[in-house]
């Protein structure tokens, strides 16, 4: 059964109020047309209870645009939703992503993440290339997809919105990454899931790096909101010493929008709860609304907390990754970077969530309290243990 309008309908009298399910939600193919987006296309998403959100097929299926009943929630960067036919992966010394760096959800990836890095590439037999240069945060973030399908499907009394595509990140004597993405949410619900598959498609033993840069912004954020999570450690803040607490502004409660702002990241170890997922959120008492991202210990063992409280680029970040905020080399040099061989893929599962109301606020910080409190002081002393990764 579908939960709509303080209702609880079946199939049947969905279509008896209406010519086409369209009427309350569903999901759409368009192309933008204007302006550095020209040419982009993108899918719209609505479930029905006033969430909607776009998906730029054109820019690895990522999540550009969200709202819920006409409140941002995600982040629109002055860079803007840019066409990939216009950008420079290799730019500004490997920076030319930050022209393209906009959206709720912006994948890194597939081979790399972080900052910049010249990677040996013997693994790639061939004498001419004796490095892989990497930009920050890899290249799928810009890769068009191959658009192998969407819409609507019933499953009974149940809607299911979707779509689902492939992103091939690939070159000659190099490595061949396809990244399988579908996306749901359910008519009448307040959540989208994403479920994405990276497969080594070519018969190179290939790195693989993954993180999630998901972005939420005004009004969600603003002064007072919160960052809640199951923190059992504070293992990394990149201000830390003498600058850290210099810009009056702590890892939990979030200021407006600050002039000259340095961005400031922290690595949180977070705890799971006892099926292995971990929920973090940003909590705005205010507005009586929150956004969750959730995912699984076991696929991104990894969280950082990105802070870009610039006036006019005002967003914060919740990543979730497969490594250490210690880059690609310190992954090789752990022995933590994943390696992949032909056929051999890794799963990605997350799901986000909108929480309206007091009482919903309420049970979404019980429930992240109940797996850890986190630390209640600003500028908790950050520990350095980044825990080995298992199983790598």
């Amino acid at each position: 059964m579908v939960q709509l309008f303080g209702k609880t309908l079946t199939r049947r009298e969905i279509a008896a109020s209406s010519g086409a399910l369209a009427q309350f939600a569903g999901v759409r193919l368009m192309t933008l047309g204007d302006g550095l987006e020209r040419g982009i296309r993108m899918l719209e998403f609505r479930t029905g209870t006033g969430l909607r959100f776009t998906v730029l097929v054109d820019r690895a299926m990522d999540i550009a645009d969200c709202d819920y009943r006409g409140q941002a929630i995600g982040w629109n960067s002055p860079a803007g939703f840019r066409s990939p036919y216009l950008h420079e992966y290799e730019g500004e010394g490997g920076l030319g992503w930050l022209r393209s760096f906009s959206g709720l959800l912006v994948t890194c990836g597939l081979d790399h993440i972080l900052f910049m890095y010249d990677e040996p590439a013997d693994h790639y037999v061939y004498g001419p290339r004796q490095t892989v240069s990497h930009s920050i945060h890899g290249r799928v973030g810009t890769i068009p997809a191959r658009l192998t399908g969407y819409g609507e499907a019933w499953d009974g009394d149940e809607c299911t919105l979707w779509a689902e595509g492939i992103v091939q990140q690939a070159t000659v004597f190099g490595e061949d990454l396809h990244l399988i993405r579908r996306i749901e949410a359910k008519v009448g619900s307040n959540e989208i899931q994403i479920h994405d598959r990276v497969v080594n498609h070519g018969f190179y033993k290939t790195p693989h790096m993954y993180c999630y840069h998901i972005n939420a912004a005004a009004p969600l954020l603003e002064e007072g909101a919160r960052y809640v999570a199951p923190i059992e450690d504070v293992v990394w803040a990149a201000h830390a010493g003498e600058a850290y607490r210099q810009q009056g502004v702590g890892y939990r409660t979030m200021p407006s929008p600050q002039l000259n702002f340095h961005e400031q990241v922290w690595q949180h170890e977070l705890k799971a709860d006892a099926a292995g997922l971990v929920p973090v959120a940003l909590v705005n008492d205010r507005l009586g609304l929150a956004f969750e991202v959730e995912t699984r210990k076991d696929q991104f063992p990894c969280q950082y907390e990105w802070q870009n409280l610039q006036s006019g680029q005002y967003a914060l970040g919740l990543e979730p990754s497969t490594n250490h905020v210690l880059g690609h080399k310190g992954a090789r040099d752990r022995g933590e970077l994943i390696w992949l061989e032909h056929g051999e893929e890794r799963r990605y599962d997350t799901v986000f969530r909108i929480h309206d109301g007091k009482a919903a606020l309420a049970g979404l910080e019980a429930r992240i309290a109940a797996i850890a409190v986190q630390p209640s002081e600003e500028y908790p002393a950050p520990s350095g243990n980044h825990r080995k990764i298992a199983g790598r």
